[in-house]
């Protein structure tokens, strides 16, 4: 598969690509890359520096005649999310991810892609090796943590890079230029378990809410696509009006920012009600795969055996943490009023798990206003404590407030339209993007992002279109031969 990928275009750029994909760098893991990226610039003569947190600057000198022109910083993050398919053996501290091509596009097998923001590292690295490439004062700015709440650019120093133009390569639709993004936090709700002895004529199964095709909670948020969680939700407090059981163990999604694509409860139910148990798990299967038939036909509604349960939560437990669950808000809360067709506020039910003794809910809030952030979490901080949860908010990160008079945006707008024969759209993303936060610590920096076309981001069916990256990577060498 080397030879396949390497071969295409911009071969420089894929083959970086491929490269990198070989290196584990799942969030808070980016040692690994980081040590490959120093000793890439050594190689190329380059200068870098990294700071406290592990977040990596590589600077090449102006080409000939370009010395005088404003410092120019490439920005991309090192890590991705780390997403498999329940049935693919896959160890991402490890493996490498399996790369393939299909109808067009470069996609991964069983896992994530890892184009998020892969691309960028590679198309930074062959801007390093490429001296052909015209360019002004380079920096490269590759941060840690940008998946799990952007704390690798929440953590640089004000002298860390010095160039007055960022180009942010960590956007997925090819005809788009976004000046502006959601700000957001997290809320974790987490509860104590009361603990029961198990019914003796009762057995144990597990509940399984399986073949979604989750995705990025700012970015697909507003497609309707199935959560596991809130699925599952449903279907425990729609069971109990069959019979009484009990819950063992609850585990659902693995990231804030990804929509859950699995869920699974582990039940005490009555033995003589097995029966009566699968009937309404196909039935809700039924369900569910009419009401999510245009967005996530695979849905699945499974029980399985499972090893029995040596103690289960009390009743009262279980009620309040199944009727929080299906009154959880998740989804689309506010459209914008000043970008159409913008989500402006969100929140998505994101992680729930049982650890120990402790049942505990993270969830993500997003919006490109503050206040709202801070409204909708306090809806979800009310719910929980109504529940009996003790609720903490994160401190998050801030929006990236657009500046439609950017000089950058009229220079990017200029050779977007004079290379592709059209205007390109400008707009805000409902993302919590790096730009908001560097805007905050480079006072003046003029900012813009932009990337070629990504679907999936966040899950196993992550994949990067192979035409788009040949055109932004054209894009990019014009805006950085005639930015001034």
């Amino acid at each position: 598969m080397r030879e396949i990928i390497e071969a295409l275009e911009p071969k420089l750029v894929w083959k970086n690509f491929y490269l990198i994909s070989q290196i584990p760098r799942c969030s808070k893991h980016e040692e690994q890359l980081r040590d490959f990226l120093i000793q890439f610039a050594k190689e190329h003569g380059c200068t870098y520096k990294v700071d406290d947190v592990g977040n990596l600057v590589i600077k090449k000198p102006a080409s000939p005649g370009m010395e005088d022109r404003p410092g120019c910083v490439i920005q991309g993050h090192m890590d991705m999310v780390c997403e498999k398919n329940k049935d693919t053996q896959h160890d991402f501290s490890k493996d490498p991810i399996k790369l393939k091509v299909e109808d067009g596009w470069v996609t991964a097998e069983g896992t994530t892609l890892g184009a998020d923001n892969g691309i960028a590292i590679a198309m930074a690295m062959a801007i390093i090796e490429d001296e052909n490439v015209q360019h002004p004062p380079m920096e490269f700015l590759f941060t840690v943590d940008e998946e799990t709440g952007l704390t690798g650019a929440s953590s640089l120093k004000s002298d860390f890079v010095e160039g007055k133009y960022l180009l942010n390569i960590d956007s997925e639709e090819e005809t788009t230029l976004f000046i502006g993004c959601a700000g957001g936090q997290n809320t974790i709700l987490r509860k104590k378990i009361e603990w029961l002895e198990p019914h003796t004529d009762h057995t144990t199964v597990l509940l399984k809410v399986g073949g979604l095709r989750g995705g990025h909670s700012g970015l697909n948020i507003h497609q309707g696509l199935g959560n596991a969680i809130k699925l599952l939700g449903r279907l425990l407090y729609h069971l109990d009006g069959l019979f009484h059981y009990h819950i063992s163990a609850i585990n659902g999604g693995s990231a804030h920012n990804a929509i859950p694509r699995e869920a699974e409860a582990v039940l005490d139910v009555p033995e003589d009600q097995l029966d009566a148990l699968k009937a309404f798990a196909q039935n809700y299967e039924k369900i569910f795969k009419d009401e999510l038939k245009f967005v996530d036909k695979d849905v699945t509604v499974k029980i399985e055996e499972h090893a029995r349960a040596e103690k289960v939560f009390s009743t009262p437990f279980k009620d309040q943490l199944v009727r929080l669950l299906y009154v959880m808000p998740h989804g689309v809360m506010a459209m914008s009023h000043a970008i159409e067709g913008l989500v402006e506020t969100s929140t998505n039910m994101a992680i729930i798990t049982t650890k120990g003794d402790e049942v505990e809910m993270l969830t993500s809030q997003r919006s490109s206003i503050a206040s709202s952030i801070t409204d909708i979490s306090d809806r979800v901080k009310a719910l929980g404590e109504l529940a009996g949860f003790e609720v903490k908010q994160t401190d998050g990160y801030p929006a990236w407030q657009p500046n439609p008079d950017s000089k950058l945006l009229q220079i990017c707008k200029s050779i977007y339209a004079e290379k592709f024969g059209k205007e390109p759209e400008v707009t805000a993303i409902h993302a919590g993007l790096e730009c908001g936060i560097i805007g905050e610590k480079y006072e003046g920096m003029d900012m813009i992002s932009f990337g070629p076309d990504i679907l999936g981001a966040h899950s196993p069916d992550e994949k990067i279109r192979i035409e788009s990256v040949q055109h932004v990577w054209e894009y990019l060498l014009e805006v950085l031969k005639k930015i001034n």
